[in-house]
């Protein structure tokens, strides 16, 4: 796996059950946290329309575009209502000393 660990923001954040929008070199990712305090990046942008995720409604692990409604599950990327039938891409992430951490590509 290549890339870099970028410093995206602060456990505090993030709200639980909640998504926040992190840019990076002309590139928008969503992040997000569980309930159960578990941390999740993606591409910022719905596949469909280009909407930013970040505007949408987490329910447990899904992801609802504000734009049109379609659904994503953010812990793997796959698209899970309709409008939208392409995947997002997912980055690993890490937490280290109350910061949080996304591998973008290099």
């Amino acid at each position: 796996m290549t890339g870099s660990w970028i410093n995206a923001c602060g456990t505090e954040d993030i709200e639980a059950e909640d998504v926040i929008r992190f840019d990076h070199e002309g590139r928008t990712y969503a992040l997000y946290r569980t309930e159960d305090d578990r941390y999740f990046a993606t591409a910022g942008l719905c596949t469909h329309e280009s909407v930013h995720l970040s505007s949408g409604l987490v329910m447990g692990t899904i992801i609802e575009c504000p734009k049109h409604n379609g659904r994503f599950d953010f812990t793997s990327g796959k698209a899970k209502g309709a409008p939208v039938c392409v995947d997002i891409v997912t980055y690993p992430v890490k937490v280290e000393s109350d910061r949080v951490y996304v591998l973008v590509d290099a």
